[in-house]
This record gives structure tokens, C-alpha cells and sequence, in this order.
């Protein structure tokens, strides 16, 4: 499968990607109009995992309501400032929610299915989880 993005510069220290897929981001490094591209990365993360976990989940017959994913990270202080640790916390709402089937869930995300985790982990960022389950009536 191919993906695939175009990046314009808008001036300044501003952006417009659009993905292949039609939508358009706006990146500004001065927080001005858009996210800084390191955030955007964090994001693409954040939604990857998310779905993973919710998807399975669901396959597992979890009455899932909703699903955040809350996401903290340390950059190195040298240049090129990638990130060196990430840390997901899931904080996931639902009816009778089973603790192993969520904390399977996020395992199984982290270790087999989340290509940007596993992209990250590779390149030596050091990478956690966490969950907390709400129950609602």
C-alpha cells in the first residue's frame, strides 16, 4: 500500500501539507495557525494506537464508549531533537470494561500492530503505557 503527502510552503515558517487522501494540515514551527511537525508526529501516534485499541476492543465484545489516548514526551536537547521517551496513557470509558481484555489491548497495539509505535521503538525511542478504565452507566 502507498500513501503519500505534498508539503507546500505557505511562508514564513508555515506550511500546508494535504495527504493523499484529500485533507488538508496547516504546520507552523511558531504555533501561529497549526501544530509543530514534531506534535503532528505524537498525533499520527496517538490516532494509530487508538485505533488499534479500540478495535480490538471491540472484537473482544467490550462495551467501549470512548477512548483517549494522552500522550507526554521528552526530546533530546541535542540537535536533531528527536524524541527519546513517549509515554501513552489510555484512559478508556465503558460498561463493565475488563481490565486483562484492555491491558491486552493496549499490549497487543504497543507489540504487533501500531506501525508508528513500532517505527518509533525502532529508531530508539523508549515507549510506555499505561491505562485507566472509567466506568459509566
Amino acid at each position: 500500500m502507498s500513501m503519500s503527502v505534498r508539503v507546500d510552503w505557505d511562508g514564513d515558517d508555515r506550511f500546508k501539507a494535504t495527504t493523499g487522501s484529500g485533507f488538508d494540515i496547516v504546520i507552523d514551527k511558531d504555533l501561529q495557525q497549526g501544530p509543530r511537525p514534531m506534535e503532528l508526529m505524537l498525533t499520527g501516534l496517538g490516532g494509530c494506537t487508538s485505533v488499534d485499541v479500540v478495535g480490538i476492543l471491540r472484537k473482544a465484545r467490550q462495551d467501549v464508549v470512548n477512548c483517549v489516548a494522552e500522550i507526554e514526551a521528552e526530546r533530546s536537547d541535542e540537535v536533531p531533537s528527536v524524541f527519546t521517551e513517549i509515554h501513552v496513557k489510555f484512559v478508556v470509558s465503558g460498561r463493565k470494561l475488563k481490565p486483562a481484555a484492555v491491558e491486552r489491548a493496549v499490549r497487543l497495539s504497543a507489540e504487533q500492530y501500531c506501525s508508528a509505535s513500532l517505527m518509533l521503538e525502532r529508531g530508539g525511542v523508549k515507549i510506555s503505557h499505561s491505562y485507566e478504565i472509567v466506568e459509566v452507566e
